[in-house]
């Protein structure tokens, strides 16, 4: 097993999550999602117009005694978070109105940067039954990193395309657990509180990247943990009750990986900061050779100054091409090509290649794990994500 410090990677555990906070090293972790709880201080049962009970948010362990204590409880475990987040990671944390103000205030005093307020806009929302308030139909999510200039994971452009080539938005309209996505325990729903895989499915798939660590210090269903283990990063998850660690430890074992080659983020991907001055320089593009379209029916001389000439057409490799091509504009990097042992070389190619030998900065944070092999099986995904968890009662 991969270890975390203290910790195998890929685990629930059990116990007090402030204490098992304090156990992660510093600056070790890419993405924390905490589902705290929410203080909701509910008085009495609730019931139904016909007189049914409803099955309310009334658990121990969301039960405090005061404000005062709620606050001291949050300012423990965030402060936790805060150690051990990476400066390019990102914190999340979801609450209602009983809640979330308080925990957003701890945050900054804590030093956090926030950068999103998310409405999580309930499609299937609990009525408000004794018609004195508005229907509740969202909760707020705060998406944060350690300070104004961390370097965050952010796949926009993937979230552009997610959301049909729009700008995604801060109201998510995601409805509730339901039917075979709500875990049940003898015909009962195992957690009062379980969250919509498509939730976390939009957090993760958005803010980290694959084998990113993930921390949750609330498990409860193991949404999180769930989600993480599909979309190939690897976590650590934490629940003060047993029985949600059973639960949400089978519920996890049934997850299947999604092949890594599915999980790349290619429309996000970014283009080396290197010029075709670069290649020249180094040689890697030698002047007085040509460079050829693809189909060799067009060729251009290189020139010192960087410039290429093709039967008088004179400039970038980016002007020339749309010349040729009768363009405004077109991308050079993927029209010309150079050939090498009589073999078409991509430009595109070369400047990546460029980037790996002479930019890319060694990985540090192999240091932080002990050498194990990694067991997780991965399998072809079964294509409808919010389907993955059929047949989950545990008997």
């Amino acid at each position: 097993m991969e270890k975390l410090g203290f910790f195998d990677l890929n685990k629930i555990y059990q116990g007090d999550s402030v204490e098992l906070l304090k156990k992660i090293p510093d600056n070790s972790i890419d993405l924390i999602f905490a589902d705290p709880p929410y203080n909701l201080q509910l008085n009495g049962e609730l019931y139904r117009p016909n007189q049914t009970k409803v099955d309310a948010v009334n658990d121990e362990w969301d039960k405090f005694s005061s404000l005062e204590e709620y606050d001291k409880f949050t300012y423990s475990w965030l402060k936790e978070c805060f150690r051990i987040l990476k400066d390019s990671g990102s914190i999340w944390v979801i609450g209602t109105y009983h809640n979330i103000f308080r925990v957003g205030y701890i945050m900054q005093n804590i030093g956090f940067w926030i950068l999103n307020d998310i409405i999580w806009i309930k499609t299937n929302p609990m009525p408000n039954f004794k018609g004195t308030r508005f229907n509740n139909a969202h909760e707020t999510l705060i998406w944060a990193t350690k300070s104004k200039k961390s370097k965050y994971t952010f796949h926009y452009h993937s979230m552009k395309v997610f959301n049909d080539d729009l700008q995604m938005r801060s109201d998510w309209v995601i409805p509730i657990c339901q039917g075979d996505e709500r875990i049940k325990v003898n015909g009962k729903k195992a957690h009062s509180t379980q969250k919509p895989a498509e939730l976390l499915y939009r957090i993760i798939i958005s803010t980290t990247n694959p084998n990113d660590i993930v921390v949750d210090p609330f498990s409860g269903s193991g949404t999180t943990a769930a989600v993480a283990k599909r979309l190939g990063r690897r976590f650590i998850a934490f629940d003060k009750e047993e029985f949600y660690v059973q639960v949400s430890t089978e519920r996890v074992n049934k997850i299947t990986p999604i092949s890594n080659h599915l999980l790349e983020y290619k429309v996000n991907k970014r283009k080396p900061k290197v010029s075709f001055g670069n290649l020249i320089e180094k040689g890697w593009i030698k002047i007085g050779e040509y460079l050829y379209s693809k189909d060799q029916k067009n060729k251009a001389l290189v020139i010192a100054d960087s410039s290429i000439d093709s039967n008088g057409l004179i400039g970038s490799i980016h002007k020339v091409s749309a010349q040729i091509l009768k363009k405004e504009s077109n991308n050079g990097w993927t029209y010309w090509y150079v050939l090498r042992n009589n073999k078409l070389i991509s430009i595109d190619d070369l400047r990546y290649e460029y980037e790996k030998k002479y930019l890319n900065k060694n990985d540090n944070d192999k240091n932080l794990f002990e050498a194990t092999e990694n067991t997780n099986v991965v399998k072809e995904p079964n294509i409808n994500f919010l389907n993955y968890e059929r047949n989950n009662e545990i008997q």
